[in-house]
């Protein structure tokens, strides 16, 4: 039974998606304030947090940015009634995989739910089937050296960038197709398992944080390369 942390300061709202979220087999540990969030993710392994941002004390931003601080890589997916871009981009590059609008339809939010904990199940049994004697899966980006099983990326001159679920599902799509353009609905149906017509910026923001994290000119990319009205395409 997969194990999710549901952090929501509104009694309503957290009592209502708790009881969908244990009607759907999941486990469910309540957590009203971004403080106490903190203090049961230091006490307990979670497959899953479902954050809201509006939090009494520590916001729901700053508790992402924390964890993601203190090495916690477990899918975070914050839950906001905030809609302008911009703080959704605060959100993801606080470390979030994702971000849904409240209010939100349950079915989504129960399949995004589902999806994620598929990829997280996925992960491990790819990790699993790796012998000691096999070096880890790797990928070149530039100078960076990306690990898929320690979810970063190392530079020659010592610096290291943690990266997110979703970050490393879009690497290694790129990966596979090297020099292939990917299209937006491409991306959000493998790697977000979403409906590819959905419309959402999640997908451009992502991109800007890998370019954020890996390219030495974000501004001016030599390998994640915008192609107008088509996608992206990945140049080793």
């Amino acid at each position: 039974m997969s194990r999710i942390l549901l952090v929501e300061d509104e009694d309503h709202i957290a009592e209502g998606l708790a009881f969908n979220l244990r009607n759907a087999a999941y486990d469910v540990d309540v957590a009203s304030t971004g403080e106490s969030a903190l203090t049961m993710m230091a006490d307990t392994t979670y497959d899953l947090v479902l954050l809201d941002v509006m939090l009494p004390g520590i916001d729901g931003i700053e508790v992402c940015s924390r964890l993601r601080q203190t090495g916690h890589m477990e899918p975070i997916v914050i839950l906001s009634a905030k809609d302008r871009t911009e703080d959704a981009v605060a959100g993801l590059d606080a470390g979030a995989d994702d971000y849904m609008t409240k209010p939100f339809d349950l079915d989504m939010l129960l399949a995004k739910v589902r999806g994620t904990l598929r990829r997280q199940v996925w992960g491990r049994a790819q990790a699993s089937n790796h012998s000691a004697a096999e070096p880890p899966e790797q990928m070149r980006f530039g100078d960076w050296l990306v690990d898929f099983q320690t979810f970063s990326a190392g530079h020659p001159d010592g610096r290291t960038v943690e990266l997110s679920p979703k970050e490393l599902g879009m690497l290694r799509l790129f990966a596979s197709r090297p020099g292939k353009v990917i299209t937006r609905e491409t991306f959000l149906e493998e790697v977000w398992e979403m409906p590819g017509s959905l419309e959402t910026r999640t997908v451009d923001n992502f991109i800007r944080k890998l370019r954020q994290a890996l390219e030495e000119q974000p501004s001016n990319p030599r390998h994640i390369m915008s192609i107008r009205g088509a996608g992206y395409r990945f140049v080793p």
